[in-house]
């Protein structure tokens, strides 16, 4: 396997990753001061959850992972 970056300056080479990497940064890394190590891992894993489990995402129709895999399963088993 080869990792392949992103040339510097050309966020559009990958532009999920520079869009996630923008939202972290906003809504988590820049409103939270950090005390320690674990207390940044903890603030962190928070905001993971929230966005991986309970946000709605518009790539997703707007509902919340969640919400979209349940969706998504009823579906398969019809």
């Amino acid at each position: 396997m080869t990792l392949d970056f992103s040339r510097p300056g050309k966020p559009t080479d990958n532009c999920f990753v520079e869009s996630f990497n923008g939202r972290l940064w906003d809504e988590c890394l820049d409103t939270h001061g950090f005390l320690s190590l674990e207390d940044a891992r903890s603030k962190i894993e928070a905001w993971r959850q929230d966005y991986h489990a309970f946000r709605p995402h518009t790539a997703l129709g707007h509902l919340t992972p969640q919400e979209f895999a349940a969706k998504a399963a009823r579906k398969g088993c019809r």
